[in-house]
C-alpha cells in the first residue's frame, strides 16, 4: 500500500455477540429448511395415500385388516405428553440455564426412546404386509417415514446430551438444545395428520 494511501474505517465490528440463538442464528435457518424439505416428503406420502384411496373402489380393498387403534393411541398421547418437557428444555436453552439443558436432554432421550416400545407394536398390529398390495406399502411408507424421524431425532439428542455433560458448554451448544427442541416439535406435529390418514380416514368411509 502507498504510503500516501489512508486506511479508512467503515465499521467497527467488535460490539458484535460472539454467537446467536434463534433466527440470528444460521444453523437455525438451516434447522428450518430440513424441516420445509422433510415436510414436503411428508406431503408428497400424504397425497400418495389420498390418491390411492380415491381410485380405489374400497379403502382398506376387501380382505385387508384395519390398522390396530391401542398402540397407535398409545404413541400418539406419549408423543404429545413429551411436548411438555420438550418446551420446557426449550425456554432453559434460551435462559441459558445449563443443568435445565443437560437434564432436559437427558430426559428427552429417555421419552423418545421408551416411544420406541408402542412404534414397534404399532407395526406388528398394521394387519397387513408392505408389499401385499398399494394400501399396504404407503401405509407402511408413512409410518417407516414418520418413525425415521423419531429415531434420527433420538439419536441427535443422545449426541447432544453426551456432549452436554463431557464438555464445556457456550451460547453454541444452548443453541443447538435450542434446534433440536424446534426439530421435536415438527416431529409430533408431522405425526398429527399421518396418524389421522392411517388409522381413521380407513374408518370414517
Amino acid at each position: 500500500m502507498s504510503p500516501s494511501r489512508s486506511i479508512r474505517i467503515v465499521g467497527d465490528l467488535s460490539t458484535l455477540p460472539e454467537s446467536a440463538s434463534g433466527p440470528r442464528h444460521l444453523v437455525w435457518w438451516g434447522n428450518i429448511g430440513f424441516m420445509v424439505i422433510e415436510g414436503t416428503g411428508f406431503a408428497l406420502a400424504a397425497a400418495a395415500y389420498l390418491y390411492l384411496m380415491t381410485q380405489a373402489p374400497a379403502w382398506p380393498p376387501k380382505g385387508d385388516a384395519l390398522p390396530g387403534l391401542l398402540w397407535s393411541a398409545i404413541f400418539t398421547i406419549g408423543l404429545l405428553l413429551s411436548a411438555v418437557p420438550n418446551l420446557w428444555v426449550l425456554r432453559c436453552a434460551r435462559k441459558k440455564h445449563l443443568g435445565g439443558v443437560r437434564w432436559g436432554t437427558l430426559a428427552m432421550a429417555v421419552i423418545a426412546a421408551l416411544l420406541f416400545i408402542p412404534r414397534a407394536f404399532e407395526f406388528a398390529h398394521l394387519g397387513i404386509s408392505w408389499h401385499q398390495d398399494a394400501y399396504g406399502s404407503i401405509v407402511w411408507t408413512l409410518l417407516v417415514l414418520h418413525t425415521t424421524h423419531v429415531v434420527t431425532d433420538w439419536f441427535d439428542t443422545v449426541v447432544l446430551g453426551v456432549w452436554l455433560f463431557t464438555h464445556e458448554v457456550g451460547d453454541d451448544q444452548f443453541a443447538d438444545v435450542e434446534d433440536n427442541s424446534n426439530y421435536w416439535t415438527f416431529v409430533i406435529l408431522c405425526w398429527l395428520p399421518v396418524y389421522a390418514l392411517i388409522y381413521w380416514a380407513p374408518r370414517a368411509l
